[in-house]
């Protein structure tokens, strides 16, 4: 290279060296995300919400990147009747602030909570498989939980993926394939 040479006439190369992919801007605009529905009727809720958050991060997707919201929208309908196993109903406790000051909580087990608001139930679950920080803030905004069978977003097309629930991601993509 010619150092005397104008800086307008150097050319950039293309990097040979760095082949990997990684996603751009457009690639994790919230326009191109895709929705999916899953209907908790009946459900385990760790299964339910382990679903829910591999598809709000992305990892279902083959341009997953852990550093950049990838991932779909997820909504939940039925939220009221989801189901855990074993004593859970009774034993399983959830804790909060009642006025954010300290010593003035309360404890509730998952049939209370149930009984008072069931969206929260599954917000707090999924809400712990995503990432802490400034991204799990983010991507917690793409869950959808609905008491109830009816919900605003019909005109987005959810996707029903409630049968991948029970199954392997490598026996989900094989459906994929069919």
């Amino acid at each position: 290279m010619d150092l005397n040479a104008p800086a307008s006439t150097t050319i950039a190369a293309e990097d040979l060296l760095n082949r990997s992919y990684y996603p751009s801007r457009a690639d994790a605009a919230n326009s191109s995300k895709r929705w999916y529905i899953i209907d908790a009727e009946g459900q385990t809720l760790g299964r339910l919400a382990t679903l829910a958050a591999t598809y709000i991060r992305g990892k279902h997707q083959a341009t997953y990147s852990p550093s950049m919201d990838m991932g779909a929208y997820v909504v939940v309908i039925n939220a009221d009747k989801v189901t855990v196993t074993g004593n859970k109903p009774n034993a399983k406790t959830y804790f909060r602030h009642v006025n954010g000051r300290p010593g003035s909580w309360k404890i509730e087990t998952f049939n209370q909570l149930q009984k008072r608001i069931p969206e929260r139930i599954i917000e707090h679950a999924v809400k712990g498989m995503l990432p802490k920080g400034r991204l799990g803030r983010d991507i917690r905004l793409h869950l959808k939980v609905y008491k109830g069978t009816e919900h605003p977003h019909d005109a987005q097309q959810p996707t029903n993926i409630t049968s991948h629930i029970s199954k392997k991601p490598k026996d989900v993509a094989a459906l994929k394939q069919q």
